[in-house]
């Protein structure tokens, strides 16, 4: 943990100061409504912080790929429990208005930062603008502080800048991962292996186990000349072949498939498979194999799932996530899509820690740090 880096609680005095609150309200959503809200909910604590010392917060997010997207559901979501304020268009005077009128303890939420360009090129003249709302800045955004963006790394230029108490959870409970304890089964799931190559390459200098799963897993295969049909790969070279003599990697013994005549999955050894097949999650084997791995690790560490989750092919991951929390080990699950499943589950007690990011996990896990709480170091404290 970086004990240098000042969080919110280092701030004296928040009376009627007006807070810019960088938060990730980048929540999936389905037709205008929210899927899953673990990202908004791990944010609470540090909106219901300030509000208590009565700060007026603006809170500053970004949410879909573009600027398609908008915070409306979001904010409809926080107003079941608190009373938020929205402005459609912080680029307009009114935004100044309300912003000036905020009563202390009063929220506002400004529409999706991605509906202006200059938020994803960093843009100086648009942070300084961002930065003209607030005395204060606190990031709390950590699944987007890897990110150099304009609300991310530019507002810290121009005001006293902070974290906030999820990420401050977040570097503590990660930074286990950085400091592990032995034996340490490392799982490696999803897609984008040139985004995961880093982790992977760390990992195998100090994990005693590498299980891989999701296209990852099928990349190996490939690389190893196994029959993998008609699987999804990641197009790249890497020689893999090369990483397996290492010898602490573990890729699935079985599969479950799809083909022409079974639509549904059906389970098969890796090495029967057919030009026709389709890998699309870990078999119930491979899940079984891992069982004495379990029961000696000290500490697990997850990132990406094992199947295709999207197309319904989750029992692999989801098999594996209940093996876990049925351990004695600290279990770490980074982000995305394996959190998801862990929510449904309802078994998120039993699981140490369930990261908020994505790719800013990775990036931290590989890295040890992220741009977004540099910036934070970085600013001076007026």
């Amino acid at each position: 943990m970086n004990h240098h880096i000042s969080t919110v609680k280092d701030i004296k005095d928040l009376k009627g100061k007006r807070v810019i609150l960088r938060l990730d309200f980048n929540v999936p959503m389905d037709n205008g409504k929210i899927r899953e809200t673990m990202r908004i909910d791990r944010a609470l604590p540090t909106i219901e912080y300030l509000i208590k010392r009565k700060a007026r917060i603006v809170i500053l997010s970004h949410i879909g790929k573009d600027s398609s997207s908008s915070l409306k559901p979001v904010v409809n979501y926080l107003n079941k429990t608190m009373s938020v304020g929205f402005v459609p268009d912080f680029r307009k005077e009114e935004a100044f208005k309300v912003v000036n009128g905020l009563p202390e303890g009063g929220v506002v939420v400004f529409e999706n930062l991605r509906i202006d360009d200059r938020e994803e090129t960093n843009n100086s003249t648009f942070a300084k603008y961002l930065a003209s709302f607030g005395d204060i800045y606190v990031n709390d955004a950590f699944a987007a502080s890897h990110r150099a963006h304009a609300s991310i790394v530019g507002i810290p230029k121009y005001l006293p800048s902070y974290i906030g108490l999820l990420i401050e959870d977040e570097l503590k409970n990660l930074s286990l991962a950085l400091n592990h304890k032995h034996p340490f089964l490392f799982i490696l799931g999803g897609s984008k292996f040139e985004t995961k190559m880093p982790l992977l390459k760390k990992f195998m200098k100090s994990a005693d186990y590498i299980f891989i799963g999701g296209v990852l897993a099928n990349d190996f295969f490939r690389d190893t000349g196994i029959m993998i049909g008609k699987s999804f790969v990641d197009n790249y070279n890497f020689n893999l072949a090369r990483l397996l003599k290492k010898g602490n990697i573990i890729l699935p013994k079985d599969a479950v498939v799809t083909n022409a005549i079974n639509k549904k999955g059906v389970v098969k050894n890796i090495d029967t498979l057919t030009a026709e097949d389709s890998i699309v999650d870990a078999g119930p084997e491979t899940i079984k194999s891992l069982a004495p791995i379990l029961k000696k690790v000290k500490l697990i560490l997850w990132n990406g799932p094992l199947g295709y989750y999207e197309g319904g092919f989750d029992k692999g991951t989801i098999e594996l996530l209940k093996a876990i929390s049925g351990t004695k080990a600290t279990s770490i699950i980074g982000g995305g899509d394996t959190a998801v499943i862990v929510e449904r589950l309802k078994i998120k007690n039993k699981i140490s820690f369930i990261s908020t990011g994505g790719g800013a996990t990775l990036d931290y896990l590989a890295n040890g740090k992220l741009v977004g709480v540099e910036a934070v170091k970085k600013c001076t404290k007026r």
